[in-house]
């Protein structure tokens, strides 16, 4: 448990819950029903082991803080409890609720112990991928798919650096339980089109003959995307997109849009991750923000570039 005040109220609940989800107690030393929540809270940050933080704030102490969240819910009383999650405030609820409805409000919003586990499970696969042991890596990211499968965050790392690999079979069968979705996600889509690159490479043309198709007939389409399926499955990324950025300026709309589709998908595969934002980059000194902005994607000069090169060519 924690006590927040105007300047520890940045580092541990905006910057903290993207670690940890944090439940603030917002209370009054004169109020009766807050005298009989915190204890049960205190049981229950204790009973949770970890999964979540208890921080409490004083309203008559800070004003400010307490202000800005009840305008925010549109809560006029105390106590009032608000749930942060990714540097966000997103849920609460009022009054000296039973056991049970906290317990329930807190299965809503924390992770279970099987998905911390497969957060244990992710970090050790990072630290073993930046140390160049893939294989390694691999098995930890299928423990915490196995452990949490609706995490599609966990899903892609597995997908991502099993196809680096070139396990293209269990990649297959990792991607197999969402591929399906009504609303598809961008990273899926992008290991599908991987999947079909890899596919496709077995019966693939020669290089040297996609390349002399290509050199007699700069419009044959056919020949210059697979050739950069060729690339995208030998890992020649920034080749493929050259390739499909020829498509595009030539014939945005050829087979489906599927020169556009590939060269996304690529941007994607290449992409890092968000990362919690830096301290800096929050509001300035002196000044309150409650949901502040806390993840930022780390930049990329390669990415970044042939992103505008595609902006370019579509507008």
């Amino acid at each position: 448990m924690i006590d927040i005040t105007f300047q520890n109220f940045e580092a541990e609940l905006i910057h903290g819950s993207v670690q940890q989800p944090v439940l603030l107690d917002i209370w009054a030393p004169w109020c009766g029903p807050c005298k009989s929540l915190g204890p049960v809270l205190e049981k229950l940050e204790v009973a949770y082991a970890g999964r979540f933080k208890l921080a409490k704030l004083n309203s008559d102490e800070q004003p400010e803080i307490a202000g800005q969240l009840s305008q925010m819910f549109g809560v006029r009383s105390i106590p009032f409890c608000v749930m942060f999650r990714e540097g966000q405030p997103v849920d609460g609820f009022v009054g000296a609720l039973p056991e049970s409805e906290i317990r329930a409000f807190l299965d809503k919003h924390v992770p279970s112990p099987d998905e911390l586990a497969a957060d244990e499970e992710l970090l050790e696969a990072e630290e073993l991928l930046a140390d160049g042991e893939t294989e390694g890596a691999i098995e930890k990211l299928k423990d915490a798919v196995a452990l949490s499968p609706d995490n599609d965050t966990t899903r892609y790392e597995a997908l991502r650096a099993l196809l680096m690999a070139g396990r293209a079979d269990e990649a297959r069968e990792l991607l197999a339980p969402v591929r399906g979705r009504v609303i598809p996600d961008a990273r899926f889509t992008a290991c599908a089109l991987w999947l079909d690159a890899l596919d496709a490479e077995a019966d693939a043309p020669p290089l040297e003959t996609l390349q002399a198709a290509i050199a007699a007939n700069k419009r044959d389409f056919a020949a210059r995307h697979a050739l950069a399926q060729r690339h995208f499955a030998a890992q020649r990324f920034t080749e493929a997109m050259d390739e499909l950025l020829e498509i595009i300026l030539r014939d945005k709309a050829w087979n489906d849009e599927l020169a556009r589709r590939s060269f996304v998908a690529i941007l994607e595969v290449m992409s890092k991750p968000a990362a919690p934002a830096r301290p800096d980059a929050a509001a300035p000194k002196g000044t309150l923000e409650v949901a502040g902005r806390i993840t930022a994607t780390p930049a990329d000069p390669v990415v970044d570039g042939y992103r505008r090169k595609l902006s370019m060519a579509l507008f």
